[in-house]
């Protein structure tokens, strides 16, 4: 149970909803579901420091090496141009700025404020334990033994590149750590280099899985573009592309968790993750509008306000949005082999998503949802 708010899994929130009292039920009666989250939990809170310095020294050392950053960015923007789309004017930045930024993420403790800013993010506390998790279940169910310096290059590198829609987001939205956007367009490029080189060192099978998920999230990024510029234009079909940032990103990270190349675990591994990934991006949706005080543009809540004119049941639909992606991540925990060694595990992790979900849509009820839609008119 890990979030960037860990208030949503203390002992008062689990209280008030339905999964969380089900959550506090598996702890009290020490079941397997919840000893096998506590010990991958327990590993990855381990495994997070050294993650954090290696990236961190690893960034640091390849933005202080590179003679021409200039250049890298431009290779970066032509690389996620899709299609005709391009991304220059969103990570527009003069050489004397990317000087400055340089300068800046020339001290390593400011390099690791920066990293340490974009790792703190629900996607990434939310599955750094997971990918151990399905790591070892497909290792175990196969009968491989893999040394953990392998495993560790593994789930570093699809680590990273899911954190990579954390800066892009941000450079892209402007809604938060503006001081720091020309810091974030400077370590996109090394971020995905770091990354690709990880997974590069795994396999070929892997890292074309890799190359073919990405292109799928820069579509799905692609149509998020688009949906900004004119929210007006979204229907079913476009928010379901829009998803594909998130669909993509997990499903091919959790796919290539699995070594062996033709397994069926693959595809439910894929299948699991995507679905749970939407369904926690219907939760990001709700958590960013209260915070910020405005529907996220584009969003499912947006979308169904725009086509119901009704604030609230717009919330109501967001929220069974997300029970019915999780309902199908659960149809992918049930394809798993009878005996899977870590389906307690996942089954646990659905419970949580469930009630990070369920904790955000109960908060509305503090607020006056007309305040939503007076921005809503404003746009």
């Amino acid at each position: 149970m890990s979030a960037k708010d860990e208030s949503i899994f203390d002992k008062n929130a689990l209280m008030h909803t339905d999964a969380g009292r089900e959550i506090m039920k598996q702890i009290m009666l020490n079941t397997e579901r919840y000893k096998q989250f506590k010990h991958y939990k327990e590993l990855a809170d381990k495994e997070l420091p050294r993650f954090t310095d290696t990236l961190v020294n690893e960034l640091y050392s390849a933005i202080t090496k590179d003679d021409d950053p200039l250049l890298r960015i431009n290779e970066f923007i032509r690389e996620i141009e899709l299609d005709g789309f391009t991304l220059d004017r969103v990570f527009d930045i003069d050489e004397s700025s990317i000087a400055s930024a340089k300068a800046r993420l020339s001290d390593i403790s400011i390099c690791r404020d920066r990293v340490q800013r974009i790792l703190d993010s629900n996607y990434v506390k939310m599955t750094y334990p997971v990918f151990y998790a399905l790591f070892d279940g497909s290792c175990s169910y196969h009968n491989l033994s893999i040394d953990d310096d392998l495993r560790d290059m593994l789930i570093d590198g699809h680590i990273i590149a899911i954190d990579l829609s954390e800066p892009m987001d941000r450079i892209m939205d402007m809604d938060e750590d503006m001081e720091y956007l020309d810091d974030y367009k400077l370590i996109c490029p090394y971020m995905l280099r770091i990354a690709r080189r990880k997974i590069s060192s795994i396999s070929k099978d892997i890292l074309e899985s890799f190359e073919q998920g990405f292109k799928d999230a820069r579509r799905g990024q692609y149509m998020d573009m688009i949906l900004k510029r004119n929210p007006l234009s979204m229907d079913e079909e476009s928010m379901n592309e829009c998803y594909k940032k998130y669909r993509a990103v997990m499903g091919t990270a959790a796919r290539n968790m699995v070594m062996v190349s033709d397994s069926p675990l693959r595809k439910i591994f894929y299948h699991g993750m995507a679905k749970a990934g939407e369904s926690v991006g219907c939760g990001n949706e709700i958590e960013d509008s209260i915070k910020v005080k405005v529907i996220k543009v584009p969003s499912w809540p947006l979308y169904y306000a725009l086509n119901t004119g009704d604030i609230r049941l717009a919330f109501d639909l967001t929220f069974k949005k997300s029970m019915l992606y999780l309902d199908d991540a659960m149809l992918a925990i049930q394809m798993l082999p009878e005996r899977f060694k870590v389906r307690p595990f996942l089954e646990f992790m659905v419970l949580s998503v469930k009630h990070y979900n369920e904790y955000w849509y109960r908060r509305l009820k503090e607020y006056d949802l007309n305040l939503f839609t007076t921005l809503l008119k404003e746009r």
